[in-house]
């Protein structure tokens, strides 16, 4: 397996699959091993995956400081991944937390960003508001569901201010398009999956100025692909049409009936999306 030398001394692992131009990966969680987003739903067949397995997960080895786990610091181990594939720009995917890594490497280094996808993106980088109106009102849409009533019970107590620990996995329902045993076994992988340490530091204070990241993303160059689900509380599609405002050249694109993870709910729309933004023409690089 592959790796290289963040610049503070850890060792990162990283996994390549597939052919055709590389797109570097990054997972969300926070902090979850990356081999949750698999081949992301067939997309291995047009394009080679680089998926970075962030310090601390995965293959990746532990920091000596677990204050790296926060979210700015890990900036300069995607810069060292790309120097360590020889890329002069990347393809650079973030889905959900690893969304606020991806859009804090492009506001460092827009020179170095090619074409930028944030799939069901964490907006903490971003400063964006979600209401509990917007999450609410999302999950009205799964009402036919057999699960829905005990999970928009826990929905509104976790919205409220009133949850109680059982509650959080009561609604996991709502991330997944359909609720099948497919479903639970992957929910059931994630608490295997994610570094809790890391997690609880990745967001911790400092890691995001999103005044500063919103001036730097609004002269961004890279065409830029917002990939909501259509079903998803965390990042609801009213507030997915604000994120994608953000950048000059941004689509969003509202997969149907997709929760949190829309490569698993259709992942015919997710990959035709993905290679229909590959072949848009090219904005030419910085400077030119």
């Amino acid at each position: 397996m592959p790796a290289f030398t963040a610049p503070d001394g850890t060792t990162l692992a990283y996994h390549v699959t597939g052919d055709g131009p590389p797109l570097v990966c990054l997972p969300g969680g926070p902090m979850q091993d990356s081999v949750y987003l698999g081949d992301l739903g067939g997309s291995a067949a047009h394009r080679t995956l680089i998926r970075l397995d962030l310090r601390g997960t995965g293959h990746s080895t532990v920091p000596r400081d677990p204050a790296t786990y926060r979210c700015d610091r890990q900036v300069g181990d995607v810069e060292a991944l790309r120097v360590e594939l020889g890329l002069e720009r990347l393809d650079l995917l973030g889905h959900s937390a690893g969304a606020n890594l991806a859009v804090l490497y492009a506001a460092r280094y827009p020179e170095r960003v090619g074409r930028l996808v944030l799939v069901t993106p964490s907006v903490f980088a971003v400063g964006l508001d979600i209401t509990a109106g917007d999450r609410l009102e999302t999950a009205l849409l799964r009402r036919d569901e057999p699960w829905f009533a005990p999970a928009q019970a826990a929905l509104e107590a976790i919205t409220s201010g009133r949850a109680e620990p059982a509650d959080w996995e009561a609604v996991a329902p709502f991330w997944f398009g359909r609720w099948d045993r497919e479903a639970r076994e992957f929910r059931a992988a994630e608490r295997r999956q994610r570094n809790d340490e890391a997690a609880a530091v990745y967001a911790s204070e400092g890691a995001f100025d999103p005044g500063a990241a919103r001036a730097a993303l609004a002269e961004s160059p890279s065409p830029v692909l917002v990939v909501a689900g259509e079903y998803d509380i965390a990042a609801p599609v009213r507030v997915m049409k604000e994120y994608a405002a953000l950048f000059p050249q941004a689509e969003l694109l509202v997969q149907s009936r997709a929760g949190h993870f829309p490569w698993r709910d259709d992942p015919g729309a997710f990959t035709a999306a993905l290679a229909a933004f590959r072949d848009q023409a090219s904005a030419p690089p910085p400077g030119t």
